[in-house]
Parts: C-alpha cells; structure tokens; sequence
C-alpha cells in the first residue's frame, strides 16, 4: 500500500506542549514521519529588555525565564556578571547559593516526574510531586518572600544570612524526601504500564546527543558523563562529594531513572553543605551604580534542565551592550525530531515531556 502522509498540528494550544509550542507532525498512520517544532508564540524579548535595565535590575528579569528554576536562572547571570566584574564572592555566600541552587533542582525535578508521568496517564505522581515541592517553596517564601519567581541572589553574594529557622525547614525535609520519592519509586519504576510506555521509546545515540547539543540528564542517558558542577567546578562545588549519574540507552525510562537519582545526589550535596557551612560575610560590597569596564564574558552553569550560560558584553555604562542566553530548553529541542522518528504518534507527547522543556526559556 502507498505511504500517504498525515499532516497534523499539534499546539499553540494542545494542553500537552507544556506552553505556547506548535509542532508540524507528519504521520504514516500512526508512525512519525516528521516533527517540525514552531517557536515564537509569547513574543517576551527578554535579551532587548535587558539593554535597557542596570546590571542589578536584570536580576529579577532572569527568574522569568525558566520559572520552575527562577534560583538558577539567578546563579547563572550572576556568576557570568562578577567574573566580567573580576570580583570574588564570600565562602559563606557560596555555599549558600548551593544549597538554594540544589533545592531549586529538587524542585523542578519534582514537578518534572509529576508533569512526564501525567503526560503519560499517571495522576497520582503529579500530586506527590507537588506535595514535597510545596516544602521546598515555603523556605524559598520564608528566605526570600517569593515562591515561584524567585529572587534569591544579589551581585556579589546573597542579600541576607539563612537562620536557624530555614536551616531547620531545610534539615526537616531533607529528611523526610526519601519516603515520597520511595513512593514514586514504587507507583513506576517495576509498573508494566510504565516500563512499556518508556524503555525503548525516544531513544538518542551518544553522537547524536552531542551533534544536536544536547545537555543535562537527557545527554547523561546516553552514557556520556557531563555535569557542569564536576567538570567545570563554580560557587565551591568542588568541595562537595556527589556522584554524577548516567545511564546506556538513552531512551524515556533513563531520563525517567536519572531524575530521580538526581535528586538524591542533591538532596547529598545539600546535607554537606549545611554540616560544613562558613563563618563570615555574605556580600561582597559593589557600587550602587555599577560600571563594568569594556569587556566580555561566557559563563554556564548546571541547571536542572542542562548547560545553561550567559554571554554578556558590557560598553562602561551601568547597562550592559550585549546580553545572550543560552538556554537548555532551547537548544534541547533540536533532539525532539531525532527522538521521535519511527515511534508513535502517541509517544510525541513522552518525549516531549521527557525533555523538560519551559516555554519561557525557549521564546526568551
């Protein structure tokens, strides 16, 4: 029988393109032929907006962007505007803005296994997820008074000590995330259901991970072994003890698996810092009007999406010329094609789902 393709739309509007994402699906029935992502739907242009803001009003713009992990968004324009600055941030300050990062990363993984499993048909995740992630916001609230959108860090450190209150918030749900992630553990990682919806399903070679740019725990599925933090050590990760998980066969299930071991590395990362938190400072003291010398840098950290990095370009004035993000939901999605090819048209949506994508991040 001839093949005759199926063109169909998926998005702006589906429910399941977690945002405003179209895709161009062509199908031989239900086999996917092609998958052709259209971007540009929320019009937001952040990066021109930031030409005309100061470095420290830029701040709070950057929690916008991936607004799962505001806190990241933060560490990573920060970090790239101190190195163009030359200046060194407190020991304290650091560890601080690790612990923070890691419980944002808790966060976002979170509602990541809640969201992929509704995709896929199972409610009840997504209510776990939510559950323990609601712990997490509430020492975002108590630290900084913000919950989502969150703007936790200041040029030179971080704005104001953690207390005893929040250490002992951090310290209680530390210890009790592994039940809940025991709990998901049990719902999906021996289900038939899930193993037969996930192992096999959008698989990536390791060559084509890397041709396509891919980064964070869909590059470590593959088996490659690339994490930021290890390798190119930023805000005092070098002196924490963690693993960096992978895995072999690039498909759901991994991305699924890694996730959630993720999570426990952090949850490690987050203890170590508290056991050894520094006396001392926790702002360096910059100008209220700050001018950065002509100049230029690139710096990228490990969010919980992947290798996220700002370019900025500063002219003297108090305003930055230049300031480009590469975002991980962005470049991400140049895999989704590759992942797609010859799997179901019912798999789009764990695939897509499976990539963790932000809308905000990517229309940026």
């Amino acid at each position: 029988m001839a093949f005759k393709e199926i063109l169909l739309n998926m998005g702006p509007q589906h429910p399941s393109t977690h945002g405003v994402l179209r895709l161009k699906v062509a199908l031989d029935n239900e086999v996917v032929m092609k998958v052709t992502p259209v971007l540009g739907y929320l019009h937001r242009g952040m990066e021109k907006l930031f030409e005309n803001r100061t470095y420290q009003q830029i701040t709070p713009l950057t929690d916008r962007f991936d607004y799962l992990a505001a806190i990241s968004n933060n560490l990573g324009y920060l970090l790239a505007v101190e190195k163009l600055m030359g200046i060194e941030v407190p020991k304290r300050a650091q560890y601080i803005r690790v612990i923070f990062t890691e419980l944002q990363r808790l966060a976002s993984h979170l509602a990541w296994v809640g969201f992929f499993a509704n995709d896929i048909g199972a409610m009840s995740v997504l209510l776990y997820g939510f559950i323990e992630r609601e712990d997490i916001l509430e020492i975002f609230e108590e630290y900084s008074g913000a919950r989502l959108t969150v703007h936790a860090f200041r040029v030179g450190g971080v704005p104001t000590d953690i207390n005893d209150k929040i250490i002992d918030m951090i310290n209680t749900f530390i210890l009790k995330l592994p039940k809940r992630i025991a709990d998901i553990e049990t719902l999906l990682t021996g289900n038939r259901i899930w193993k037969h919806r996930t192992i096999g399903v959008g698989v990536i070679s390791p060559e084509d991970a890397i041709s396509l740019g891919l980064t964070g725990p869909s590059l470590r599925s593959t088996g490659i072994k690339w994490d930021i933090r290890k390798d190119i050590p930023y805000s005092s990760y070098q002196d924490f003890q963690f693993e960096v998980p992978t895995s072999a066969n690039g498909d759901l299930y991994d991305r699924y698996v890694l996730r959630l071991e993720e999570i426990k590395q952090s949850m490690r990362i987050i203890r170590q810092a508290l056991d050894t938190l520094p006396q001392g400072e926790t702002l360096t003291k910059v100008p209220r009007v700050l001018k950065i010398a002509p100049g230029e840098v690139f710096h990228s950290i490990e969010a919980p999406k992947g290798e996220l990095g700002f370019y900025i370009k500063s002219n003297g004035t108090d305003k930055p010329e230049r300031v480009k993000m590469k975002s991980p939901s962005f470049i991400n999605m140049q895999s989704l094609e590759t992942m797609c090819l010859g799997n179901l048209f019912a798999d789009i949506v764990a695939v897509l789902g499976s990539l963790d994508i932000v809308l905000g991040e990517i229309d940026k």
